[in-house]
């Protein structure tokens, strides 16, 4: 199966495990990849729409991988019962919507191993959540797919694991600090994205009323934070 760089990306997080569940899984191909490369045993396919989740049914029966998935009709990780699955894909999603199903199921979000979590936007509020909520971060990553940027979690509960000795401020939400870290080039260039459509809302800023320009000074606020991540950036 050809996939795209955003779905390369959530597959190349996946460790091996016993059972993946994959929420909101619409077309299934994560769990058709993951079950043909034998990152898991038993994969769980869940949406809440009937639509994209007869086509995962399809697709999987089409590849022969029926008997070893399940496709349930459900939002979030309600569908699941605590400890069947010890991993989870959530992608595509908003990040608020994301943070929210996270919250909605944390027993059994605790009884997991790991999550690889890709949100469609506001990568900044799903971050802000795991960095104060006892999730280990393993590792992020981004990529640059059709034209659009995409950041990439992959974390694991964990209680005895707390940032609350560590200060964040709100750029840190914004530009992950462990993508900073990496000195990858496709992150210099996400940032650099960034401050371009950061000018560009600023252009649309018209009035002169005192919260049009709290908006035009909080922009150019994260515009000077970001650029001063890219000016530290080696390489």
């Amino acid at each position: 199966m050809d996939l795209s760089r955003r779905l390369n990306m959530i597959m190349s997080n996946i460790d091996k495990c016993t059972c993946l569940a994959d929420i909101g899984t619409d077309h299934g191909y994560v769990v058709v990849e993951a079950l043909h490369n034998n990152l898991c045993r038993m994969a769980i396919a869940t949406d809440i729409n009937k639509g994209p989740l007869e086509k995962a049914r399809k697709n999987l029966m089409f590849e022969g991988l029926a008997e070893r998935s399940s496709c349930r009709l459900g939002g979030g990780f309600e569908p699941l019962k605590i400890g069947e699955a010890n991993a989870a894909v959530i992608a595509g999603m908003g990040g608020n919507l994301t943070r929210d199903i996270i919250k909605h199921d944390f027993a059994k979000v605790k009884k997991m191993d790991y999550l690889v979590l890709q949100p469609a936007q506001n990568p900044e509020v799903l971050r802000e959540y795991l960095y104060s909520h006892s999730f280990e971060i393993l590792d992020e990553n981004v990529c640059l797919d059709d034209g659009k940027y995409y950041e990439c979690f992959k974390v694991k509960y964990n209680k005895e694991h707390n940032n609350k000795d560590k200060k964040f401020e709100e750029i840190d939400y914004e530009v992950s600090p462990v993508l900073l870290n990496k000195k990858d080039s496709t992150f210099k260039d996400y940032l650099l994205d960034k401050i371009e459509r950061y000018k560009s809302i600023m252009t649309y800023i018209k009035d002169d009323t005192d919260a049009a320009n709290a908006r035009k000074e909080q922009l150019q606020e994260k515009i000077r934070m970001i650029e001063e991540k890219v000016n530290s950036y080696e390489g």
